[in-house]
């Protein structure tokens, strides 16, 4: 048998739905387990009738003898539903979660209905069904997987009925698990009509409506109809009995895998190699990949629906979770690009262009980051929150390059200029010819400080500042000096209020040039914002596009498969789900562009520019060149 190595507090499994008096909870330390699981996961789920080894085949699936509870009893062991997470034994950085109910039809239970909302949460949450019964799939088996044929009652797709008044069920199929029907000590041939057919044909035979008025027949045609309309794949796997000794069938969990018989050794291994390498990872409808901290929140979503009185939606679960989803995604933005900028900046930084520069690689980091980890973010509410936060984070960081050039500039400037200082208080200029040694001082420390590296962005605002503190004592000394004449004094004071405009002017021209290299960035960043937007459209657009395609090939086999087997009224019951589906995919295919270029344009003029550019006479501009992106 398989060893694995087991995650983290999971050692055996743990009940993660209680049912206790008919009612469900959910298990406050398992949902901790899940929320610590980052990774995407693939749930097998196990329903069927009490008694009938779900719990051994799923401690199997753990690679283990001992794990689900197993009995010996007529009484069933399992209630509500127990969860046990392992690493995925063939996909690398996934969760395997293995869901084990409890038995269907417990003669002990007060309440059928209780059946049927396990049967209904099992569905919800996993990604592959299996469904567990004995010896044969007949219309007994059938009958008693009644469960199905109440799933239309128990759940729904979406939280509003369609305009055309086609049902909700008919769009199961885009999200329901892949179903498995294991039947346990099989005694029968496979041989259908003379020759030998396989699991799985056995299956699909037994699946066939039959045309028959008799009543009972009828009842068994109910799930049969629905296994063929709401899963979209289906298999089959058949076991023979583990022991013929029922001493070793008492404790089966202690029995040696050499002490089994070598066909349902076989079988088995059959079995758990197809969930390993055929499992799907669980998503949601168009293609939203479920992670532990995900399931997490569809458990407890769907199980306070219930207890509300209420039917579980799909919609409305995924609404819940991307609310809290996007959120978080926001904030991994967030702190990647703080954890970058902090990495990367080294203040002060030379250019203003510079620090910019690093900005707009880890605002891009940023977006794809949110983009990857959001979905179904309504009128881009939270792409709109994170550039409004990294727009607040880039101007500290903008701030603190100031800072720190400033700083950085006076330090230096003061240790250039102690000299000259201490020689004014000296009086050393206060002779005859002091002014021009005055200047050729001043210059020199000009000079100087031209030469320092990387004074970063406040560099001229810093000497222009220093200058300006000078000029009251240059005056002082060029009139104390008495080697020049007055026209001299009133030509190096015109010279020297010329040479302050000057560098006024030049002060003026880098902040102007700064501002520009400012509104480039916010620019880019609303490109940037509308280029990863656009391919995270259309990735979704894609995406759906496949899932009403795939749903349109179901149903037209379904459909043909009724025109087969004789059940006209029924295959042309389907022509309006399907004229629906065709309705949907050729307008979407129509519209689907008009209507990403119209959800970015909302986006550039409402939500995103408002945030990006507060003076109104840029935001035509702006929005001009980005209408140029959809040309």
């Amino acid at each position: 048998m398989l060893t694995m190595t087991f995650g983290p507090n999971m050692m055996a499994p743990i009940c993660l739905v209680e049912n206790t008096n008919q009612r469900l909870s959910v298990n406050q330390q398992a949902l901790q387990i899940l929320d610590e699981l980052s990774q995407p996961v693939v749930v097998v789920a196990i329903v069927g009738q009490y008694r009938t080894g779900k719990s051994y085949l799923m401690n199997r699936l753990a690679g283990q003898n001992h794990g689900f509870p197993l009995g010996c009893t007529v009484k069933s062991e399992t209630k509500g539903i127990w969860m046990w997470c392992v690493p995925h034994p063939s996909k690398p950085n996934h969760t395997l979660v293995l869901l084990d109910t409890e038995g269907l039809g417990d003669v002990e239970k007060g309440d059928p209905k209780n059946d049927s909302w396990i049967f209904a949460l099992a569905v919800l949450l996993c990604s592959s069904f299996v469904y567990n019964s004995m010896s044969t799939i007949n219309h007994q088996a059938l009958e008693q997987l009644h469960y199905v044929t109440e799933l239309t009652e128990l759940i729904r797709a979406k939280s509003s009925p369609t305009p055309d008044g086609v049902e909700d069920s008919t769009e199961f199929v885009s999200f329901f698990p892949d179903f498995i029907w294991t039947v346990r000590d099989f005694t029968l041939a496979l041989m259908l009509n003379g020759r030998p057919i396989t699991e799985d044909e056995y299956l699909e035979n037994a699946l066939k409506l039959v045309p028959v008025r008799n009543p009972r027949v009828q009842l068994s045609n109910l799930p049969r109809e629905c296994i063929r309309h709401f899963f979209p794949k289906r298999k089959c796997f058949v076991f023979d009995r583990p022991t013929t000794d029922k001493n070793l069938l008492a404790t089966i969990e202690n029995v040696a895998e050499n002490q089994l018989e070598p066909k349902f050794q076989e079988q088995s291994r059959n079995f758990c190699s197809y969930i390993y390498t055929q499992a799907r990872t669980k998503t949601l409808r168009e293609g939203i990949m479920v992670t532990g901290k995900r399931l997490r929140t569809l458990v407890v979503t769907y199980v306070d629906t219930i207890n509300s009185g209420a039917v579980p939606c799909l919609e409305n679960a995924v609404t819940t979770l991307a609310q809290l989803e996007n959120s978080a995604a926001v904030q991994k933005a967030v702190d990647h690009y703080s954890e970058q900028m902090v990495q990367r900046v080294r203040f002060p930084t030379d250019t203003l262009q510079e620090l910019l520069d690093l900005h707009a690689a880890c605002e891009r980091e940023a977006i794809a980051i949110f983009m990857e980890n959001s979905f179904k973010d309504e009128k881009q509410a939270f792409q709109k929150q994170l550039v409004e936060i990294l727009k607040n984070k880039k101007e500290d960081f903008l701030l603190q390059n100031e800072e720190a050039s400033v700083k950085y500039c006076q330090a230096e400037l003061d240790q250039l200029s102690a000299t000259l200082m201490e020689s004014i208080s000296a009086g050393t200029f206060s002779v005859p010819g002091g002014h021009k040694l005055y200047l050729e001082t001043k210059e020199k420390i000009e000079q100087d400080y031209r030469q320092v590296p990387r004074k970063g962005v406040k560099a001229n605002e810093v000497l222009q500042s220093f200058l300006q503190s000078q000029l009251a004592i240059e005056k002082s000394i060029l009139q104390s000096d008495k080697a020049l004449s007055a026209g001299e004094k009133a030509m190096a004071e015109e010279r020297a209020r010329k040479e302050a405009a000057e560098k006024e002017q030049e002060l003026l021209r880098q902040r102007l040039q700064e501002q520009q290299q400012e509104m480039e960035a916010q620019e880019r960043s609303l490109q940037e914002n509308i280029a990863q937007l656009k391919e995270k459209l259309e990735r979704e657009r894609e995406n759906l596009m496949r899932e009403w395609n795939m749903m349109l090939d179901h149903k037209l086999k379904v459909q043909e498969d009724m025109l087969n087997s004789g059940f006209q009224r029924q295959a042309e019951e389907m022509k309006a789900e399907i004229n629906h589906l065709k309705n949907m995919i050729e307008t979407a295919k129509n519209d689907d562009t008009s209507r990403i270029t119209r959800t970015l344009e909302t986006v550039v003029v409402s939500e995103i520019t408002s945030v990006l550019f507060a003076p109104a006479k840029l935001i035509s501009s702006v929005v001009r060149g980005v209408g140029s992106l959809f040309k």
